[in-house]
C-alpha cells in the first residue's frame, strides 16, 4: 500500500505517514459513493439537517485538538487555526438555517388548471478537491451544501492538510453521515487525477489557476458541474481622504494574515500620493511589529510557508523588483533555520512591470505603489487577468461605490479588507475562476433544477 508523508513545514519534520488511495481504490470508492447516494437523498432533510448539526458539536468539541493538527501541517499559526474554525461554526448555522428555503419546491404558475412547478434534485455524486490554506472554510464550504441537498461527496484534501481531511470526515461519520456518501480521498495529484476519471456528476475545486485550468480539460467534454475557486492578485486602493494610519494597519493584517497564504489575501496597494509617505511608514511599522516565529506559540502572527515550492516563488518576486527599482523597505529574503520561512517583505516604489504586481504571491509579499487620484487607481486595479477581491479606503461612501463599480472583481470593500461573509456569494472573474460558494446560490449549486408541468385531468 502507497504511503503520504505528511511534513510540518515550520521544522521539515515527518509527522505523519497515511496509507493513501490509488486509481483502484478511487474507483471503487466512487462507486459505493453512487450507491448509497439515492438512499441518502432519499432521507428527510431534517434527519440531514441532524448531522450536520452533530457534526458542528463535534467542531467545538474537539476544536483545540483540531487547531493543533491544523497548525502542524500547514504552518498556520495557532490561533488562526483557532480562528478558522470559530469562524466555520457560524456558516454551519448558514448553511442549516437556509437550505430548506432554497430546495424548497417553487410553484410559479397556476391557472386555468395548469401549474408549474420548479424542483430542486441534488446533482448526485460530488467531487471535492480541496485546498490547504484554509482547510475546514474551504471544504466544508463544498462538503456541507452538498451533503445537506442529497448528494454524496468524494472529497480529496489537499497532501498539505490530509490531516484535517481525515479529521473533517471522522467528524461526520461520527455525527451520522454514511461512510459511502462522505468519503476521503487520501493522496497527491494523481488520486486527484484518478478522482477526475470517475463519472460524476459534479467537480468541485479550489487551488492555483495552473491546477484548475487542467481540470477544466479533463473534464471539458462530459457536460458535467464545473465550479472552479482559483487565485487573485486582490488589489486595494487608499484614497487622499482616508486616516493613512487606520487604513495600513487593516491592510497590513490583510496582506500579511495567515502569513499572505490566502486567495483574498490583499496583494496591491495604490495609494494616493497626497497621503502616500503617511500611509507606507505606518504600513512598515506595523508590518514589523508582528512576530514571526514557532506556530504553536501563542503570540506567533508570520508563520511558515506551507509548500517549499512556494519559497522560490516569493524570492524570484523579490529578486525582480529589485532589479527594476523597487526599494524594498523591510524583509526580502527566506529566514534562517530548519522548515520553510519567509520574511514579512514590503515594497515601494513598485510598478506593473513587476512580477509581485502581476502574479500571485501567496506569501507575506506585498508592493505599494504611488498613484495620482483615482482614474489612474482604478485603471491600475484593473490591469490584471484576475478577479476576485478589490477594495477602497476612503472616508465617501458614495466615492467608493463609484470607484467599486468600476473594478472587475466577484467580491469588492469598503474600508475592510480579507473579509468572507456566508451570506454573501463568493466568486471571481477572469481568471480567478467560475462558479460560486457560500449564499443562497452556493447552496442551490449543489441542485439541478427540474421544470414540472402539471395539467388536472
Amino acid at each position: 500500500m502507497s504511503t503520504l508523508a505528511v511534513l510540518n513545514p515550520a521544522t521539515g519534520e515527518t509527522i505523519a505517514n497515511l496509507p493513501a488511495d490509488d486509481a483502484a481504490s478511487v474507483k471503487a470508492k466512487y462507486a459505493a459513493a453512487r450507491a448509497a447516494q439515492p438512499a441518502w437523498a432519499a432521507r428527510p432533510l431534517a434527519e440531514r439537517k441532524a448531522c450536520v448539526d452533530r457534526f458542528r458539536a463535534g467542531v467545538v468539541r474537539d476544536l483545540e485538538k483540531l487547531a493543533a493538527t491544523m497548525t502542524k501541517e500547514t504552518g498556520k499559526p495557532i490561533k488562526m487555526s483557532r480562528n478558522e474554525l470559530n469562524g466555520l461554526l457560524p456558516r454551519i448555522d448558514f448553511f442549516l438555517g437556509m437550505v430548506q428555503p432554497v430546495v424548497e419546491p417553487e410553484q410559479v404558475f397556476d391557472e386555468g388548471g395548469m401549474r408549474e412547478v420548479i424542483q430542486h434534485e441534488p446533482l448526485g455524486v460530488v467531487a471535492n478537491i480541496s485546498a490547504w490554506n484554509y482547510p475546514w472554510f474551504v471544504g466544508c464550504n463544498v462538503i456541507l451544501p452538498a451533503l445537506l441537498t442529497g448528494n454524496s461527496v468524494l472529497y480529496k484534501p489537499s497532501e498539505y492538510a490530509a490531516m484535517t481531511g481525515l479529521e473533517i470526515a471522522r467528524l461526520l461519520h461520527e455525527a451520522g453521515v454514511p461512510k459511502d456518501v462522505m468519503t476521503c480521498l487520501v493522496g497527491a495529484g494523481e488520486v486527484g487525477t484518478a478522482l477526475l476519471a470517475q463519472p460524476v456528476d459534479g467537480v468541485f475545486f479550489t487551488g492555483s489557476h495552473g491546477t484548475g485550468k487542467r481540470i477544466a480539460q479533463a473534464v471539458g467534454d462530459r457536460f458535467v458541474k464545473l465550479q472552479l475557486e482559483l487565485g487573485g492578485k486582490d488589489p486595494t486602493y487608499v484614497a487622499d481622504d482616508a486616516d493613512p494610519k487606520t487604513a495600513a494597519e487593516s491592510l497590513a493584517d490583510g496582506a500579511m494574515y495567515n502569513t499572505g497564504q490566502s486567495c483574498c489575501s490583499v496583494e496591491r496597494i495604490y495609494v494616493h500620493e497626497k497621503v502616500h509617505d503617511a500611509f507606507v511608514a505606518a504600513f512598515v511599522d506595523t508590518v514589523k511589529g508582528y512576530k514571526r516565529g514557532n506556530p504553536m506559540a501563542e503570540d506567533t502572527y508570520i508563520g511558515a510557508i506551507t509548500r517549499e515550492p512556494q519559497l522560490k516563488v516569493l524570492e524570484a518576486q523579490v529578486a525582480d523588483a529589485k532589479a527594476k527599482g523597487a526599494k524594498l523597505l523591510a524583509g526580502g529574503q527566506r529566514a534562517g533555520g530548519p522548515g520553510n520561512w519567509f520574511e514579512a517583505t514590503v515594497f515601494s516604489n513598485v510598478n506593473h512591470s513587476m512580477e509581485l504586481m502581476r502574479e500571485e504571491s501567496f506569501g507575506p509579499v506585498i508592493g505599494i505603489q504611488k498613484v495620482s487620484g483615482d482614474e489612474e487607481a482604478v485603471k491600475l486595479m484593473n490591469d490584471t487577468r484576475y478577479g476576485l477581491t478589490a477594495g477602497v479606503y476612503t472616508k465617501d461612501e458614495a466615492r467608493a461605490k463609484k470607484l467599486l463599480a468600476q473594478v472587475h472583481a466577484g467580491s469588492v470593500y469598503w474600508n475592510c479588507c480579507d473579509r468572507v461573509s456566508p451570506r454573501l456569494p463568493w466568486s471571481g472573474v477572469g481568471d480567478s475562476g467560475v462558479g460560486l460558494t457560500l449564499s443562497s446560490y452556493g447552496i442551490q449549486t449543489f441542485t439541478r433544477p427540474k421544470a414540472w408541468h402539471l395539467r388536472s385531468a
